[in-house]
């Protein structure tokens, strides 16, 4: 191979290998990120929709509670309860249903081929005795339940959420419920649509890296042995934007993930909708519009929060600006609003003469373990504290909560990935890392030394 050859082949094969490993990184990140907001809608959006049944019910249960109240049973006034019941709707798929507590239909306004039949041996598709889950959660003082029921407008057998009560007065169980399918199919829009920025994404990266390979090609190929140096400062050159396609990437990233929070105020979007329809009734629904309300404002705060968080977890800019300790004290201020657990931070020493990768790495560390604490430890205080010297700086981590095996989960293939995260990230610049638990609390320490990351 002669001498340009192996200059060209020595400046494309780490382009392209750096490139290839990007592009790995990128996927998934982009993956984990795009599954962690899956998950968080869904359940944002279940929760709204849960709240709802709560809301119809009660809404069903007052405009029969005058004849409830009345103390009659005969068969006039159980016919009005049940006409009442039965001309509540809300859409093609929302109505009530109402059984006595032997299994018999007694009202169905969807199917009224099933009124005066007895169900309690019914079992929907996967075998569960669906008439008889629902008894049994009225009986335990009402709630939901999952099973599967024929859709109205489609004819075919949907999962089903339900919310079901029971009316001792009378012997009934009262319910409504809402089909899932509507969600799985919401889910899947943003799958796909997730799906497609990733897949973007790697097309754009095997464009740089066609384009990146063309170039160098292009430029080696007039080349010779007088003009490495030149060919020296142009493989520099793409080195370095390489590094800025990798910044540029993250930062698309970043604003693909504050779009994407766009999709959570759907559920917001229903609830608020929902609550002008109750302010345009009496004073009940009015006052039931007054709480949707205040449940849609404490999911905006959430919202809120997440994305502050999101976009300070990215890069936070105080860490650059104002040094570690700032950042970290910023981090204890946000952990104790957000956890309710008060953390509290001290710094002795010098501790501004870390190289910035020592900085990152001992900033994500104390996030990581604010994270830990928060799910697992059940602490009711954190103490953070940053100490310096001459060679380095040391990061101490302390709570007080119920304590955990950590030579156990160190060995567990699917846990403690996080503390195997700081672990690797410490290792990285040639610091140390130790962690002691026990039953009085759990002890984090990272220590960074003042050289940076190891050649």
């Amino acid at each position: 191979m002669k001498l340009r050859q192996k200059v060209i082949f020595l400046a494309i094969t780490p382009l392209i290998l750096a490139l290839f490993a990007i592009a790995l990184a990128v996927r998934h990140q982009a993956a984990t990120l795009a599954q962690l907001q899956r998950d968080t809608i869904q359940q944002a959006y279940l929760a709204s929709k849960e709240a709802e049944l709560r809301h119809y019910v009660a809404l069903a249960s007052h405009s029969v509670a005058q004849l409830v109240d009345s103390g009659r049973k005969d068969p006039a006034t159980l016919a009005e309860a049940k006409r009442i019941l039965g001309a509540l709707s809300y859409g093609d798929d929302g109505y009530f249903f109402v059984y006595d507590m032997q299994g018999n239909n007694l009202m169905h306004p969807r199917q009224p081929e099933l009124v005066g039949r007895n169900l309690w041996d019914l079992k929907d598709q996967d075998g569960n005795p669906t008439i008889q889950r629902l008894l049994q959660r009225a009986r335990a003082g009402g709630g939901l339940e999952r099973y599967f029921w024929v859709k109205p407008s489609t004819h075919k057998a949907a999962p089903k959420l339900g919310y079901v009560v029971a009316m001792p007065e009378w012997g009934w169980m009262l319910g409504t419920g809402i089909y899932l399918d509507d969600v799985d199919q919401a889910l899947a829009k943003i799958d796909a649509q997730q799906s497609g920025n990733i897949d973007n994404t790697m097309l754009w990266i095997a464009a740089i890296a066609i384009a990146s390979a063309l170039a160098v090609g292009s430029s080696g190929l007039a080349l010779n042995v007088s003009e490495l140096r030149v060919a020296d400062a142009k493989l520099k050159a793409l080195a370095q934007r390489v590094v800025e396609s990798q910044e540029e990437e993250r930062a698309r990233l970043s604003r693909d993930l504050h779009d994407g929070i766009s999709q959570w105020l759907v559920s917001i979007k229903l609830q608020i909708e929902a609550g002008i329809i109750r302010l345009g009734g009496d004073a009940g629904q009015r006052q039931a519009a007054q709480t949707v309300f205040e449940h849609t404002a404490e999911q905006l705060n959430d919202v809120l929060g997440e994305v502050r968080r999101i976009s300070h977890n990215l890069r936070p800019a105080i860490l650059d600006d104002l040094g570690l300790a700032a950042a970290l004290a910023h981090l204890a201020e946000e952990a104790t609003l957000s956890s309710a657990i008060p953390v509290h931070f001290s710094a002795e020493g010098a501790t501004d003469h870390l190289p910035d990768m020592a900085n990152t790495v001992l900033f994500r560390i104390a996030q990581e373990a604010l994270t830990n604490i928060g799910r697992h430890a059940g602490a009711s205080r954190i103490d953070i504290a940053l100490a310096g010297d001459a060679a380095g700086v040391t990061l101490t981590v302390r709570d007080d909560g119920a304590g955990f095996d950590a030579a156990g989960i160190a060995l567990h293939p699917q846990r403690g990935i996080g503390l195997r995260n700081m672990m690797e990230r410490i290792e990285a610049i040639g610091g140390q890392f130790d962690i002691s638990s026990s039953a009085a609390g759990t002890t984090v320490l990272a220590r960074a030394p003042n050289h940076g990351t190891p050649t």
